[in-house]
Parts: structure tokens; C-alpha cells; sequence
């Protein structure tokens, strides 16, 4: 291998331009090297943000050129499973955009492939790293909330009028809509925090006109600790929620607002920039019991631990930074979801087909 892993991106819009690119290119041991598009604009961007990077028009001469120690598949989500394979095939870990795959079963087969090849393949679930959700997660396991029986976790935005792209396509293989691309961070998310889950209940919608895939949920997890979570998102919401509750028997914790990387990186910061990942006190979220609450510094953001962990994972047999099972569980939860909203009944998980 070189003296830095040269990385191959699948993809050039807003997951590998906005996210993947700009953290490849910030971490010590990588070196973006090739990245596919055929957009004209998309090639453009590239050649301003990226000069040292070459832009290929197909995933095959990537493939084919042996150039590359890593791939990153960050293309639309009914491609994911396919290029993963044919990366692994050709040797290369893997790097996979979540949602990991349209399918649990696609998923645990993409995983088997990892396996039998020996070669590292992981999931980028970046908002692990976002700062209130490390906040949350300090706070949950030094025990200052005392024991968590309720998580309430709330991804909103107001998008009235659906874009246009592969995100609003119907089909099952698009694996679009709301529920895929935020429930996947959110469900993941209440699975670090209180593992397995147990049951299921879920309500899914398609709420503006025209809209061809879901674009509100919201879904109730009953974990085995014990402990309940529930999961909102909303393409429609004028005014947000509470971006975190966290209700225990000694303390609660409300947040307010998202975390600030990727509005950092859309506006040309980077992990190492001044004040990269720490947030305004103004937006900190509040500890204690009603009427003694207090002002909580939130964690620093820290995306960049994610490739960090990629590093070490290929070059040094490091776990890598999320591990394929931990996603295939957020999928099962995902269909289950699916499955609750369709019957309208709770969903038991050792019950599912």
C-alpha cells in the first residue's frame, strides 16, 4: 500500500461533495484520488474544490485501474448494494453511504461478501459524531440522568414543495423518502444508546401534494433494556420540535436545533478550520429538573472520527468505524417500520419474516 490510501468516490452531488470529498481530503493517510461523474457541472465543482483529484465517467475504469486502495460508494441508494459488490469483488474496501442497502437481505449478503473476501466495509452513519448526539450519549452513560426510560430523538425540516431527484422516486428499490435517508440516522442512533429493540410501532405518511414516497413518520421502539424510543421526521414541519429529550429518574436533557457540521462544510469549512465542530452557547441544551435547569456545553462534532477510524481499520486491521451488522439491525427496524405502518399493529422483531 502507499504511503497514503488513495480513495476512489462513487458519486459527486451532495453526499460525496458536501460530505465525503471535504472529509477524505481533510484526513492525515488519505489522498482523494479519483472520483466518477459524467455531470459536466458536477466535474467543474471538482476541478475547483479538488484539483489533485481525477474525474472518471464510469465506476468500471475506476475499478480497472488498480490505482486505488478504497472506495466510497456515495451514489443513489438502488446502486449501493451493486458497486459495493463490485468493489469488493475487485479487492478494495469499501466505504458504503447510508442507507447501507434497500434491503436487510441485500445488506447480510453485501456483508457475507465483506467476510469471505477478508476486506473491510463499513457504513457512513456520520451523525454518531454529531455534537449533541455525543452530548446525549456522555450523558446516558455516566449516569447523570440517573436510569433513561424514555428517548425521544426529532429530525424536521420545511420543504413544502418536494425537489426533484431520485430521494422523491417510488419503488422499493429507490429505497427513498424520509423514513430511508433520516431514519436511518435516527434509528441508528437510539440502537447505540439503548441497543436491541424488541417491538415496533410505526406511522408513515406521504403529507404533501404530489409526493410520490413518504416524507413524515414517526416510529416507537420498545427496546429490551427497557427503555422507549421515539423517533420523529417531518418534510413539513413550520416549526421544529425538540431535536433531543432525554427523560431519566434523576435529570432530563433537552436540545434544540441541529448539529452545525454540515451547514460548516456547504459553507467551505473543514474539520481543522477555527472553531470547527463547536456550537454557539445560545444553542446549548439544558440539564437538570424543570425550573433548576442549567446550560449544558454540547460535545464538540467530530465527522472526521469517522474517516479516521477508516484509516486505521485498512491500514492497521482496526474495527472498522460502524460495523455492517450494526446497520443491517437499523434495516430490519426500517422494514419493520414498514411493516407496523402497513397493518397498523405493533411489529414484535422475532416475529418478522
Amino acid at each position: 500500500m502507499h504511503s497514503e490510501i488513495r480513495v476512489g468516490l462513487l458519486g459527486y452531488g451532495i453526499a460525496g461533495a458536501v460530505f465525503h470529498a471535504p472529509l477524505i481530503a481533510a484526513t492525515p493517510g488519505l489522498a482523494l484520488t479519483s472520483v466518477v461523474t459524467t455531470d459536466p457541472a458536477k466535474r467543474e465543482r471538482l476541478r475547483r474544490e479538488h484539483p489533485g483529484a481525477v474525474a472518471l465517467d464510469s465506476a468500471e475504469r475506476l475499478f480497472a485501474s488498480g490505482e486505488h486502495d478504497l472506495v466510497v460508494v456515495a451514489t443513489p441508494n438502488r446502486t449501493h448494494v451493486e458497486l459495493a459488490t463490485a468493489a469488493l469483488e475487485h479487492g478494495l474496501p469499501v466505504v458504503v453511504d447510508k442507507p447501507f442497502a434497500p434491503s436487510s437481505t441485500q445488506a447480510r449478503e453485501l456483508a457475507a461478501l465483506a467476510d469471505k473476501r477478508g476486506l473491510p466495509l463499513t457504513v457512513f452513519q456520520n451523525r454518531r459524531w454529531d455534537g449533541d448526539f455525543r452530548t446525549v450519549r456522555q450523558l446516558v452513560e455516566s449516569g447523570e440522568l440517573g436510569r433513561v426510560s424514555r428517548f425521544e430523538s426529532r429530525f424536521d425540516r420545511w420543504v413544502p414543495t418536494p425537489k426533484q431527484g431520485w430521494r422523491e422516486h417510488a419503488g422499493a428499490e429507490e429505497a427513498g423518502g424520509v423514513l430511508f435517508d433520516l431514519g436511518a440516522h435516527l434509528v441508528d442512533q437510539a440502537l447505540q444508546l439503548f441497543g436491541p429493540v424488541r417491538s415496533v410501532y410505526a406511522e408513515v405518511s406521504r403529507l404533501r401534494a404530489g409526493v410520490q414516497v413518504d416524507d413524515d413518520f414517526f416510529v416507537a421502539l420498545h427496546h429490551v433494556s427497557g427503555v422507549r424510543s421515539h423517533l420523529w421526521s417531518s418534510s413539513l414541519a413550520a416549526q421544529r420540535g425538540a431535536r433531543f429529550r432525554v427523560l431519566g429518574d434523576r435529570a432530563a436533557y433537552v436540545k434544540h436545533g441541529l448539529d452545525g457540521q454540515e451547514a460548516a462544510l456547504k459553507a467551505g469549512a473543514r474539520p481543522g478550520s477555527p472553531d470547527w465542530g463547536v456550537e454557539p452557547e445560545d444553542r446549548w441544551g439544558t440539564l437538570g429538573l424543570e425550573g433548576s435547569e442549567q446550560r449544558l456545553e454540547t460535545e464538540l462534532g467530530a465527522y472526521e472520527n469517522f474517516y479516521r477510524g477508516v484509516v486505521a481499520s485498512v491500514r492497521d486491521g482496526a474495527p472498522v468505524p460502524v460495523a455492517p451488522a450494526e446497520a443491517i439491525a437499523a434495516l430490519e427496524i426500517i422494514e419493520a417500520a414498514r411493516l407496523s405502518a402497513g397493518c397498523g399493529r405493533v411489529v414484535e422483531l422475532d416475529a418478522m419474516p
